[in-house]
């Protein structure tokens, strides 16, 4: 199925580390820019703040100075006015009012000035300018106003604002006075100034950023303000604020079901206090514009990983294809070599162990191939070395006979013998047969030899366990080498010997030994007895020689089986097969 290969493995693994990546880096990015768009909004709400008290800093100083000034400067003497009543003395006070009018247009804040009021208890008259209506008996009002004293014991230079009802006649708006009592007693008593809250609201207005502001008094009442925050909630964060007395600082909290950053300025001298909310709500859009902005960062980031990873495992499936191609090919047969496999990557690794295994596959194929027909040549070698057993043996049945009805013993045990031998030889040499029929086969053989050599040699066989008559062996495995021990090395001593066969298990082997006590074999010529390349000869009974032997059990068991040779010279000469122990 498709989602087995290895390019789809690649990319799967790609992608899935590419989102992995980019969701952290699209999390952290956001987190980190809306952090710092929070950061930014306080800080420009900090600034805003700060800029209003600032503005209501300069225009309450100049608002203090201009008081200072026509209450301690010799600018004005209500003496020199009388009642009044001549021409002279209103000459002088209309430019005693034009003095004043002009140091309110100097401050520049002239026309939030609602009264600037010059007067006393000892003078019938007082001069008076301001936006508001005028009239004579001023002086008298704001003297009998309940917050009069209050306004004169108020420190000067650390004079404390407040809001109050107008004094003056049709006037209702409040305003917000500054009594100063005169030092001098040839001065007036007192200079009172009367500032419109409109100041503090106008300049709310003019900056406004779509926050709640709100401006209160040193005793918390309102003076100016814009926003929809009010009641309760609006009330208990002044009185938090007011309560701390640290002039300046910051806050986060939830008024009513909103969470707000509240920034605010108290001025030390004034007592005003500026106050800024802004609701978090408000960043909804930032919000949602850097998530706009980290969800097509993070689709990009995932389409261009996407898209190398295609073109990378385009790349890497190549030499994959090739690999693959190779061990099919190999699989059906095909051995030769693909050097376009080879590289100096891992993969070119694998391509040349693919390429030195499909050498040594084709090797051993050949080898396979030689030592079948090797095996081959064996057993044409042994069917050409039997006589042929059919045709000798219904002519030896006949001599039998006649030997019998001529009652000669002798004869009869030698035909016996030579047509049961015969017998079993025309029955195949590759069969498995048990140890208990291969030694009556060499016993057979043995009879007809002792004919030949007029009982010159006698044969005795031991088996050390009983179970091991019953285990399996090759046919003609011993004959040669019962054979080969009456030839080469009873005969050529001249003299009686005796051959044994001993048989013994051994570590799941089974070995037979056949030993004989001839002349023995020269030490030099012990490691050639078993080379596979001598040539067999020809006169012997069966035309098998040790080599033969050899190589046919080991390519029937396996090479670490066969034949073992161990002689001395005059005294022995012992041949041992080794093969597996079966039943």
């Amino acid at each position: 199925m498709k989602r087995k290969t290895i390019l789809f493995r690649i990319m799967a693994y790609n992608i899935c580390m590419i989102c992995f990546i980019g969701t952290i880096f699209s999390v952290s990015s956001y987190v980190t820019a809306y952090q710092k768009a929070v950061q930014l909004a306080q800080n420009s709400v900090n600034y805003h703040v700060q800029s209003i008290a600032n503005y209501y800093k300069d225009a309450y100083e100049k608002m203090v100075n201009l008081v200072l000034n026509c209450a301690e400067r010799d600018l004005i003497d209500l003496r020199s006015l009388g009642n009044l009543e001549t021409a002279e003395e209103r000459k002088k006070g209309l430019e005693y009012v034009k003095l004043i009018s002009d140091f309110c247009a100097i401050t520049g804040y002239g026309h939030y000035i609602s009264r600037l009021t010059i007067f006393g208890s000892r003078f019938p008259v007082h001069i008076s300018t301001g936006s508001t209506y005028s009239s004579t008996d001023d002086g008298k009002r704001i003297r009998e106003a309940w917050w009069f004293e209050r306004e004169l014991q108020k420190d000067t230079y650390n004079y404390k604002l407040d809001v109050v009802e107008s004094p003056f006649y049709r006037e209702k708006e409040r305003m917000i006075p500054i009594v100063i009592r005169n030092s001098d007693s040839g001065k007036p008593d007192w200079t009172a100034l009367f500032v419109s809250p409109r100041l503090y609201q106008d300049k709310l207005e003019k900056d406004d950023n779509q926050n709640t502001v709100l401006v209160y008094a040193y005793t918390g009442q309102q003076i100016g303000g814009i926003g929809d925050l009010e009641g309760e909630d609006c009330r208990r964060l002044l009185e938090d604020i007011l309560a701390k007395g640290d002039g300046q600082g910051q806050m986060e909290g939830t008024l009513g079901e909103r969470s707000c950053f509240v920034s605010y300025v108290q001025d030390s001298r004034s007592g005003i206090l500026v106050m800024e909310i802004m609701d978090m709500a408000v960043l909804k859009n930032d919000r949602l514009l850097l998530l706009q902005t980290v969800v097509f960062i993070f689709l990009a980031c995932a389409g261009i990983g996407m898209t190398l990873s295609l073109f990378y495992g385009r790349w890497m499936k190549r030499p994959i294809d090739r690999l693959v191609d190779q061990v099919g090919k190999v699989g059906e047969g095909d051995f030769e070599p693909n050097p376009e496999l080879e590289s100096q990557d891992e993969l070119g690794m694998i391509g040349k162990a693919i390429n030195a295994m499909s050498s040594q596959i084709e090797e051993l194929m050949r080898e396979q191939l030689e030592n079948e027909k090797e095996k081959n040549r064996l057993k044409i070698k042994m069917l050409q070395a039997q006589i042929n057993p059919h045709f000798l043996y219904n002519t030896l049945d006949s001599i039998k006979w006649i030997a019998v009805i001529q009652k000669n013993s002798g004869i009869v045990k030698a035909v016996t013998a030579l047509s049961k031998l015969l017998k079993n030889m025309s029955k195949g040499v590759d069969e498995h047969i048990t140890l208990r029929q291969e030694l009556d086969f060499v016993n057979d053989y043995v009879i007809i030899e002792k004919l030949k050599y007029a009982e010159m040699f006698d044969l005795k066989v031991v088996v050390e366990e009983e179970g091991l008559y019953d285990a399996k062996i090759v046919k003609l495995t011993l004959q040669p080498l019962v054979e080969n021990a009456i030839f080469s090395g009873i005969e050529p001593g001249g003299k009686d010997g005796t051959i044994l066969i001993r048989a013994y298990g051994e570590e799941g082997c089974l070995y037979v030994s056949v030993r004989d006590n001839g002349i023995g074999i020269p030490e030099e010529v012990v490691p050639q007895l078993l080379d596979h390349k001598e040539k067999l000869k020809g006169d012997q009974m069966s035309g098998i020689g040790l080599p033969n032997v050899d190589r046919r059990l080991k390519l029937i068991y396996g090479e670490e089986y066969g034949l073992s040779v161990e002689s001395q010279m005059g005294k022995f000469t012992q041949i041992t097969v080794k093969i597996p122990l079966e039943y």
